[in-house]
């Protein structure tokens, strides 16, 4: 055996011993949590650059299409009476700060599951929790023609707004000319 392989074998030899007592001095637990954090974080940081996930920090509407599943969604918004006045930001996210971000972040991250994993519908509807962010939002900007419009169903809450202006945000979305997906197949 070499001088350069002696000298290989005792670095690895050294190396072992050294793991050996770190695990010894830490146990083998904190090591693979930290091991595991450092994978999920790695994905998570390449996963969120290689989805453009910076992008969806801003409020350009442009980048709510960079999905094809929202091309139309985008189109139809484009047609729509809101369009010189609202951005998807308006009205599917929370107009609090906080909200805002959690409901970005939580939609951010269900939206990158699924597209990732192809659990979709094609054309894609809103889910229940967005339906009130955006109710909610309708009702914010136009509370004062809207305030005594609202009278309680008969589960105690008023109707939602998109019942009777389906096309207000998205006009007329080629494929939906009676504007069921948009209103999540069932808006009562």
């Amino acid at each position: 055996m070499g001088e350069a392989e002696q000298w290989a074998e005792g670095e690895a030899r050294d190396l072992r011993r050294g793991w050996s007592r770190l695990v010894r001095a830490i146990g083998p637990f904190p090591l693979a949590l930290a091991g595991l954090l450092g994978v999920l974080g790695g994905v998570g940081l390449f996963t969120f650059g290689y989805g453009q996930g910076a992008s969806y920090l801003v409020d350009d509407p442009k980048v709510c299409a960079n999905c094809h599943v929202m091309q139309g969604h985008y189109e139809s918004w484009q047609a729509s009476g809101h369009h010189h006045v609202a951005t998807c930001n308006d009205c599917h996210l929370p107009h609090d700060s906080i909200g805002k971000w959690v409901t970005k972040a939580d939609n951010g991250f269900f939206h990158g599951l699924a597209f990732t994993l192809g659990d979709f519908p094609e054309p894609i509807q809103i889910k229940a929790r967005n339906r009130r962010v955006t109710q909610s939002a309708c009702v914010d900007c136009h509370r004062e023609t809207v305030h005594q419009m609202l009278p309680l169903d008969v589960r105690g809450e008023p109707p939602l707004c998109v019942r009777c202006h389906a096309d207000v945000g998205h006009a007329g979305r080629p494929g939906d000319p009676s504007g069921t997906l948009m209103r999540g197949g069932d808006w009562r």
